[in-house]
């Protein structure tokens, strides 16, 4: 007698574990589902096997090949085109069966008696016998009523909890005779139980049930997989295994190693090329793989460890399973029902909560606490704030769902009925995950002020008008064009600290979501005339009479990434001819090349205007490039130099606030108007918060992150900024080109390169040891000062990436690129010498 194994499917009820297997491939005590029903085929002597295949066919045909090795013969049939159900593949191979013959789900384990299936088929001279199970719940399956001698009068496929009229349900193996395939179509899309079943009744051909004695599981659910193991692991089942029983109900492969301090219940599997380290705890119902290494002093509570995995010192599992390849580090946790997803990492101290599932591939950070599934993404991290604010891939990362309760960890961090404003750009992802925050935020009882689509300059200066305890603001990330960037700000419009950052953290990790009557659900309302308002403060800060004198003709170029722009009509109105470009909205971002490109553009359109300057506003309106009349583009260093000495020239003896790494042409520049210079570390907050606390501050910020003028508000302002720089300018009777040639004459030089994360802080001690005290400033990263002059190098770690820069600023060429490619050097070595790399 012939068998076909029906092993087509993708299992996506058992996902993450099927995502690279199909479900008969899937490993049940080590060894794949379709090799126990090779082996139970092969008990009741049938060694003939066609296997249908439709998901992932090779998987299972580079396992079986011919069958040679596993004692049975084996052929292949694959649904190339589209799946054809369990009846179409079948009739696919007709031709193949022209005797009785046995179809066999390929995702059940069970040891059914089917040599006594098959003589009462033939006993009863059926045309189709159905091999039924007794089950508690019948809801799952296909439910059978037959009459005493054993002929099916009545079935229903999966009913609901109405429907159900017996607890003798279809199992998915029947014997059956050739000629009732002949009443199924060709080529079409078919079903054993919805379609030949019910057809065969209505033709009143002979058709049985044959209650199977013995053990069934259909693993086509996540806790159905663990049940089938543990039950194997208890001889509820009988099944062959695939290693020596060492001692009664303990299992163990070849070659492995268990350390005698190991503390082991049975029963328990244990494959081959196995290192159990000391001190482990295994109890009864765990299963590991082959060629896993297990830390010392873990804890291990039943979990299914598939092969090839390594788990760290001190880590516990609690009845999880971990596909294959996977790596778990030191004193992480995956509780009860989770599921970690094949060749994916979990870092140190890292926990995955119960029934959380992992796709494959993905790293989970060291501290990173999962409460959710991973499936878009590729990593979960340990915090949610990054260098400014929330960030991620639109979609896969920040989802709505993510936005919902990332609105409720906030709003639970207020008090009850607090107000909160939230903008976004003009983008429509960005109109989606603030309306989700907004969700998230009023079910915590907050009220919202929603100022709908603004620029984010003029919610900062709004924010503090509107009697509002913080804001929140949604766009896509300056730098990163697939990214969405959540930005919160506090009632003066600065971005939060770290505390409250870490204070949202806590409560989104710890799900501690306040969750109100429907009396307390926070109302929304719409302020209005914002931009008037805007407006108003934005002219109270300008000499206004100066840029009406100036006759300026400026060229603005919005890249497509905004529309009905606040500052042409400000320019105009105090006279200026403001010549716009790309002013329409494109919801697909530009690239930086193409914002490049048309940078280039710009000045072409300077210089054939005669315009007095250019300007490319980015950022959702906080940052911007200038071009002169020349058509020259002033930008990064030259351009925070340029902003310094502009601003120090109409405010000498001031305080100007710029990053650490801004090239010390700021110093050089601050001492020619006897001013003063303060440095921050890489971050906006830090900026915004210097920027207002310190006394005379007149200009804060860089070319790379915007510029903030602290009387105006506490953000960066590329509309004020133009506006301020044409009022200067005017002023001071100088133009770009003027300015450009007044400049200090600094060398500034970076190179970005990669460092594990585990690395970062030993590399920065490693710095701090190595050079006199006298010559290190800590403000952020580790800066090595050569006294008495200008120059220095900075090295800087990445807060969101696995990346270290490198900074080196000297007046003399020669002396930054020495200093670059020495510490470049310095560096790789060391991060060559922490990982055990030898590149000699």
């Amino acid at each position: 007698m012939r068998a076909v194994l029906m092993a087509g499917g993708s299992g996506t009820r058992l996902r993450p574990l099927t995502c690279d297997l199909p479900k008969p491939m899937v490993p049940i005590l080590n060894r794949p589902i379709a090799e126990h029903i090779i082996n139970l085929l092969k008990r009741n002597g049938i060694s003939e096997v066609i296997a249908t295949l439709h998901y992932l066919p090779d998987v299972m045909r580079d396992y079986f090949q011919d069958g040679s090795e596993f004692g049975v013969e084996m052929t292949y049939a694959v649904e190339e085109d589209q799946p054809l159900g369990t009846a179409g593949c079948v009739k696919n191979i007709a031709e193949l069966l022209d005797d009785t013959f046995l179809v066999i789900s390929g995702d059940s384990i069970t040891d059914f008696d089917l040599q006594a299936a098959i003589a009462f088929h033939k006993k009863k001279k059926s045309k189709a016998t159905l091999i039924l199970a007794k089950v508690p719940n019948p809801v799952e399956f296909g439910v059978v009523i037959a009459d005493p001698d054993g002929k099916i009068n009545r079935f229903l496929e999966k009913p609901s909890s109405s429907e159900i009229f017996s607890d003798t349900v279809n199992t998915g193996t029947y014997i059956l005779e050739p000629e009732v395939l002949d009443y199924l179509p060709t080529n079409s899309e078919c079903d054993f139980s919805k379609d030949l079943f019910p057809l065969l009744l209505e033709k009143q051909e002979p058709m049985y049930g044959y209650v199977g004695e013995g053990y069934w599981c259909d693993v086509g659910h996540l806790d159905a997989y663990r049940e089938a193991q543990y039950d194997g692991l208890q001889s509820k089942v009988k099944i062959d295994f695939a290693y020596e029983e060492i001692k009664p109900g303990m299992w163990v492969g070849e070659n492995t190693y268990i350390d005698p301090s190991a503390k082991i219940e049975t029963p328990i599997l244990i494959g081959s090329n196995c290192r159990i380290g000391a001190r482990v705890n295994i109890e009864a119902g765990t299963v590991i793989g082959d060629n896993v290494s297990i830390g010392a002093d873990s804890d291990l509570k039943r979990p299914i460890i598939g092969n090839g995995t390594a788990i760290g010192d001190e880590v516990s599992l609690s009845a999880c399973s971990i596909s294959r390849g996977s790596r778990v580090d030191r004193r992480a946790q995956i509780l009860e029902g989770a599921v970690l997803g094949s060749l994916s990492t979990v870092g140190e101290e890292a926990q995955i909560s119960s029934g959380v599932r992992v796709w494959p591939a993905k790293k989970i950070e060291p501290g990173a606490i999962l409460n959710n599934n991973l499936i878009w993404g590729n990593r979960a991290q340990r915090n949610l704030f990054g260098q400014r604010g929330v960030s991620g891939i639109a979609n896969i990362d920040i989802t709505p769902e993510f936005a919902v309760k990332l609105g409720a960890a906030y709003g639970s961090t207020l008090k009850l009925g607090s107000q909160v404003a939230v903008s976004r750009d003009q983008r429509t992802v960005s109109r989606m995950v603030s309306r989700s925050l907004i969700s998230g935020l009023m079910s915590a009882g907050i009220k919202i002020q929603n100022l709908e689509a603004t620029a984010i300059p003029v919610s900062r200066a709004i924010v503090p008008k509107l009697g509002v305890v913080g804001g929140v603001h949604v766009r896509l990330h300056p730098d990163r064009k697939d990214f969405i960037l959540i930005e919160f700000f506090d009632r003066q419009g600065i971005n939060i600290p770290k505390a409250k950052e870490k204070k949202i953290e806590g409560t989104y990790f710890k799900e501690d979501l306040r969750r109100v009557t429907i009396e307390e659900i926070g109302n929304m309302s719409y302020p209005s005339q914002v931009v008037d308002t805007y407006s108003t403060t934005f002219e109270t800060q300008l000499n206004v009479a100066a840029i009406r004198n100036s006759n300026s003709k400026v060229v603005i170029d919005y890249a497509y990434a905004v529309s009905g722009a606040v500052l042409p009509r400000l320019l105009a109105k105090f006279g200026c001819d403001a010549v716009v470009l790309n002013a329409s909205l494109s919801q697909n971002p530009l690239s930086s090349q193409a914002r490049d490109i048309l940078l280039d553009q710009l000045g072409r359109v300077v210089e054939a205007l005669k315009a007095n300057l250019g300007v490319q506003v980015s950022a959702n309106g906080e940052q911007f490039i200038l071009v002169d009349e020349s058509g020259s583009p002033i930008r990064g260093e030259l351009l925070t130099a340029l902003m310094v000495n502009v601003v120090m020239t109409a405010n000498p003896r001031s305080t100007v606030v710029v990053p650490v790494q801004a090239s010390s042409a700021v110093e050089q520049i601050a001492r020619r108007h006897d001013g003063k210079v303060i440095r921050t570390k890489v971050n906006p907050t830090s900026l915004m918060e210097a920027s207002q606390t310190n006394p005379n501050v007149v200009l804060g910020g860089s070319g790379e992150m915007g510029f903030i003028f602290p009387k105006l508000h506490p953000g960066f302002d590329a509309m004020f900024g133009i506006a301020k720089l044409i009022e200067m300018l005017t002023i001071q009777e100088r133009s770009l080109v003027q300015m450009r040639t007044e400049m200090p004459r600094v060398c500034h030089k970076s190179y970005s390169m990669r460092c594990p994360w585990k690395v970062k802080g030993a590399l920065m001690r490693h710095l701090v040891e190595t050079h006199p005290t006298e010559k290190l400033e800590l403000i952020d990263g580790v800066k090595i000062v050569e006294p008495q002059s200008d120059s220095w190098v900075l090295i800087l770690p990445d807060a969101g990436e696995p990346l270290v820069h490198i900074y080196a600023n000297s007046e003399d060429r020669k002396v930054t690129d020495f200093a670059l490619s020495e510490y470049r050097n310095r560096v790789q070595k060391f991060i060559d010498s922490e990982q055990g790399v030898d590149r000699t």
